[in-house]
């Protein structure tokens, strides 16, 4: 690779790598994100490389049309391009064409009826009600979103540093160095009110203003690619799908506060994010891009990957600072803060990959553009992770202040199986839960603060009536409580007696006393905890207490879950009506808790039954079921 030693030489590659794109052939885009590999994307890549290797002239059609470009074929490995439900996935272009659900079995057909003849293979289409949609951007999973952060995850090759400068990567950068003072950079980004991504959401700009006015000159800029709620993947897919972009990101924010080294904290179980940033730095630096003397001015700065062993305290700020600085990571009592003794006790900046990923459109269009997008006190978008009892699951970008019922019904089709909406999971084990009557509410910081929730970093995990609640603030605490560093007292005590009561709770052992003190609990550790992880860590107990307290007093009065998830509590009974008297449920009871007589409707002895479920896996007439 030929270093660029200066803006001019920067333009002549993004000119030469734009014209290798623009005079394709053809562009097969293949997901290799995590999902999609998988799922066997990686096969498909290799057999789609032989099928283009093995016919290096082929004339490539559009319908009727000849593709007129001069160039290659190219087959390239993408991000992930969200719509995970779907995957494995490819893309085509330039006619936009979204092929679903891709075997290995399926690349000669494609290459056979799509690439040479211009067909298109209606049953690798999405079909949605009765219609095949052809085109990526009109499906309704992506024709409601706006992707702007995630614009390139799955429209650009993700290991090559060309294909981000073809699409303006490293553009921001440029106008920043060349064109704005440090300060003026801090200003637009504080102008466009940009808040962080990753939870909190503090004003960057305010937090850039910081850092830049410490009389310590050593600085440094951090981004937080830890990513520790379950479900939660958003980072990692721009880490893996466009990792130049927050790159950049980091590098403006760099040039902004005088720093000249940067540190990017990654999850351990993020191979692939981890490696396709080893390969975006080692080509940046090959280039010229990273380094010194970056494009020929005296602006310097270097990139380095640390691995995080997957603890979720170290995604607050102090605890990944310290296992970067190679301690245990466990936050610290503020004052002093991230911005005036952070990494090796140097001012830091410290950001999430989404925030980072921003800033480069913010310098690029300037903050009054940004702030046309969503409400003012929450402007741009966000992206979330769309999982659980919702049909389209997969990795979703709306501005902020589109509402639950389009992110969950427009977007997300709606629930599975055609069951009942009950509530939805935001923010992961620091958030809380949003029922029926908040399907309206605005997606933004202030509006979900009002509500006991949060947007942090972005999960969001929809449950339908078949959902017991308290389960889901069981599962929660489990969680909080097994990853509590133990440094403070309220965290580390306080979560395992509330972990211990609601496992009380759903084994049938709970009492109404148990709610009293499972609220004293939750108000105690929110308001003693060392951390914010620690503040957070009761919110989905307090949320569902408080929206669906009535679950909680039939569990600890009835000692019922109508949703039979909790085990202890389910009473299994057999239909009359249906039973056929085969005695095949009695026959495979373990406790002997079936009785009756061949030919007539067979009985459970409640007391006896251990609930295992056999019965009900052994009846083939349906007559088992779990009274609610």
């Amino acid at each position: 690779m030929q270093k660029i030693e200066n803006r001019q030489m920067l333009d002549e590659l993004r000119k030469s790598a734009k014209e290798a794109v623009d005079n394709s052939r053809c562009r097969i885009l293949i997901c290799a994100g995590t999902g999609c590999l998988a799922g066997g994307s990686q096969v498909i890549y290799e057999k789609m490389c032989r099928l283009v290797k093995d016919n290096p002239n082929v004339e490539v059609k559009f319908g009727a049309e000849i593709a007129h470009g001069d160039g290659p074929v190219d087959v390239k490995k993408s991000g992930c391009h969200g719509f995970c439900e779907m995957g494995p996935l490819m893309r085509i272009e330039p006619m936009g064409t979204l092929y679903t659900k891709v075997s290995p079995d399926d690349c000669e057909e494609i290459f056979e009826r799509t690439i040479k003849n211009g067909e298109v293979i209606k049953r690798l289409l999405y079909h949605q009600n009765g219609v095949d949609y052809e085109k990526q951007e009109e499906i309704p999973f992506y024709k409601k979103q706006t992707r702007l952060v995630l614009e390139n995850c799955g429209h650009i090759g993700a290991e090559e540093i060309e294909e981000s400068v073809a699409h303006g990567g490293y553009q921001a950068l440029v106008k920043a160095l060349f064109e704005m003072t440090p300060q003026e950079v801090v200003n637009q980004v504080m102008e466009s009110n940009l808040r962080g991504r990753g939870g909190g959401g503090f004003q960057t700009g305010y937090k850039w203003s910081q850092v830049a006015r410490q009389e310590e000159k050593t600085r440094y800029v951090v981004c937080n690619g830890d990513e520790g709620d379950p479900g939660a993947f958003m980072d990692r897919s721009i880490m893996e799908g466009d990792p130049h972009k927050m790159i950049e990101g980091m590098m403006i924010a760099a040039y902004a506060v005088g720093a000249q080294e940067g540190y990017i904290y990654v999850r351990a179980e993020y191979p692939l994010a981890i490696s396709r940033l080893k390969t975006a730095i080692a080509q940046a630096e090959e280039r010229g891009l990273l380094g010194e003397h970056i494009l020929g001015t005296d602006f310097s700065f270097r990139l380095h990957i640390n691995r995080g062993a997957g603890a979720f305290v170290c995604g607050e700020g102090s605890a990944l600072t310290a296992s970067i600085e190679g301690s245990r990571g466990m936050p610290r009592v503020k004052p002093p803060r991230t911005v005036e003794q952070g990494l090796f006790g140097k001012p830091t900046v410290l950001n999430n990959v989404e925030t980072f990923a921003n800033v480069p459109m913010i310098i690029n269009r300037g903050a009054e553009w940004y702030k046309t997008i969503g409400p003012e006190n929450s402007p741009g978008t966000k992206a979330f992770a769309l999982t659980g009892s919702v049909k389209n699951t997969g990795l979703i970008e709306v501005p902020m202040g589109t509402t639950l019922r389009e992110v969950i019904f427009d977007i997300g089709g709606g629930i599975k199986n055609d069951g009942q909406f009950k509530a939805v999971q935001i923010g992961g084990p620091s958030g809380g839960c949003l029922m029926t009557p908040h399907l309206d509410i605005s997606l933004d910081f202030d509006s979900l603060k009002k509500m006991g929730a949060m947007i942090g970093s972005g999960g969001l995990v929809v449950m339908d009536d078949k959902t017991c609640m308290v389960e889901v603030a069981r599962f929660f605490m489990n969680f909080t409580q097994n990853e509590s560093c133990g440094k403070c007292v309220p965290c580390r005590e306080g979560t395992k007696r509330m972990l211990e009561i609601l496992e009380r709770i759903v084994a049938g052992n709970g009492t109404l006393e148990d709610l009293d003190l499972l609220e004293d609990l939750a108000t105690t550790i929110t308001e003693t905890a060392l951390c914010g992880l620690g503040k957070s860590a009761a919110l989905p107990v307090m949320s569902t207490l408080k929206l669906f307290r009535e679950e909680y007093v039939q569990h600890v009065v009835d000692k019922k879950c109508a949703s039979g998830n909790c085990t202890a509590l389910r009473r299994y009974a057999i239909n009359p009506e249906i039973c056929r008297g085969c005695s095949k449920c009695a026959r495979n009871c373990p406790a002997e808790a079936i009785s009756g007589k061949i030919k007539e409707p067979f009985v459970i002895d409640t007391e006896k039954c251990i609930k295992c479920g056999a019965c009900q896996s052994a009846c083939a007439f349906g007559a088992v079921y779990i009274e609610a």
